[in-house]
C-alpha cells in the first residue's frame, strides 16, 4: 500500500467513526418500519403523592378575608400576588420527617403519600368541621411550590431547575435546560426517583416515539436526570465531518513539520 492510499484510507476510516449519524440526533422518531401510521399515546401522568421535604404553597380564602388572614402564611396574607422561588422555599409548607405541615392555628397535619388534591379536600375539611360555618364559603387552594427536578450531563444548563406547573415530561424539562449537546446520548438519558420503597432508575431512548409510552417520560418532582455523552467526546476528531477533516490535516501538518525537523 502506497503512502497516499494509506492517508486516503486513514481519512475515510476517521470521517465514518467519528461524525455523529444524524439518526442518534433526532428526537421521538418512527422507527415502524411498516407503512402504517401509529398513533402513539402517551401514558397518563399517575397524580403525584408528596414526599419528605416537598414544599407545598397553601392559600386559603373567604368571603370575609379577615376571617381567614391567620391560617396564611406572611406572604398570603400581605395580599402579595407573585410568589418567586425563593419566597415559596421561605413561606411554603415544607413536609417533615414525621410527614407532617406545620400551620398557623391548624397545628400539625400529616400530608405524607397524600396528593394535592386529598390535602387540600383534608385542609377544608379541617377548618369547616373546627373553625367556620359553610356560609363563609372557604376556598383552599393547594400546590407544590414549583416543579423542581436537578439535571446533569451533556445538556446546555446543568442545574436544580423549578417550572411553575403541574405536570413536566422528559422533553419539556431537556428543552427548559437548553437541549441536549450534540455530543449527548440521546439514546441513554438516565432518569433517577427516589421513591418511598428506594431508588428507581431507568434510561430513555428520546430517539424512539415509543418513549412516550414509557412511565418515566412524565417526571415527578425531585426527579435527577443524567444524559450521558457519546464516545465521539472523548476521541477529539470532531462532531461534523468538516471538523474530523480539520483534525486530520493539523494532525498531518503536526507530523509533517517535527518530520522536517528531525530530517535536518
Amino acid at each position: 500500500m502506497t503512502r497516499k492510499s494509506f492517508y486516503i484510507l486513514l481519512l475515510i476510516s476517521t470521517l465514518f467513526t467519528s461524525c455523529i449519524p444524524i439518526k442518534d440526533l433526532v428526537y421521538l422518531q418512527d422507527k415502524n418500519t411498516s407503512a402504517e401510521q401509529n398513533t402513539i399515546a402517551a401514558v397518563e401522568s399517575k397524580p403525584y403523592r408528596l414526599q419528605v421535604n416537598d414544599i407545598i404553597s397553601i392559600d386559603i380564602k373567604a368571603i370575609d378575608p379577615k376571617l381567614v388572614t391567620i391560617f396564611n402564611s406572611t406572604e398570603s396574607a400581605s395580599g402579595t400576588t407573585a410568589k418567586s422561588e425563593s419566597s415559596l422555599y421561605f413561606n411554603g409548607f415544607t413536609v417533615d420527617d414525621h410527614g407532617n405541615i406545620r400551620m398557623p392555628i391548624l397545628g400539625e397535619i400529616n400530608v405524607i403519600g397524600f396528593t394535592i388534591e386529598e390535602v387540600r379536600v383534608k385542609i377544608e375539611k379541617k377548618l369547616l368541621e373546627e373553625y367556620f360555618k359553610s356560609d363563609a364559603n372557604i376556598f383552599v387552594t393547594v400546590k407544590l411550590a414549583g416543579f423542581r427536578y436537578t439535571i446533569n450531563g451533556e445538556v446546555g444548563s446543568t442545574g436544580t431547575k423549578t417550572l411553575f406547573q403541574q405536570h413536566v415530561n422528559i422533553m419539556e424539562a431537556i428543552a427548559n435546560a437548553g437541549d441536549i449537546t450534540t455530543v449527548g446520548n440521546r439514546r441513554a438519558v438516565t432518569v433517577i426517583r427516589q421513591t418511598p420503597t428506594g431508588v428507581q432508575m431507568n434510561d430513555l431512548d428520546l430517539t424512539d416515539v415509543n418513549v412516550m409510552k414509557s412511565p418515566y417520560y412524565y417526571l415527578q418532582p425531585n426527579d435527577y436526570i443524567y444524559v450521558k455523552p457519546l464516545r465521539q467526546k472523548t476521541w477529539g476528531t470532531g462532531q461534523t465531518g468538516i471538523q474530523s477533516i480539520g483534525t486530520i490535516i493539523t494532525l498531518l501538518s503536526l507530523a509533517t513539520t517535527v518530520y522536517l525537523i528531525l530530517k535536518n
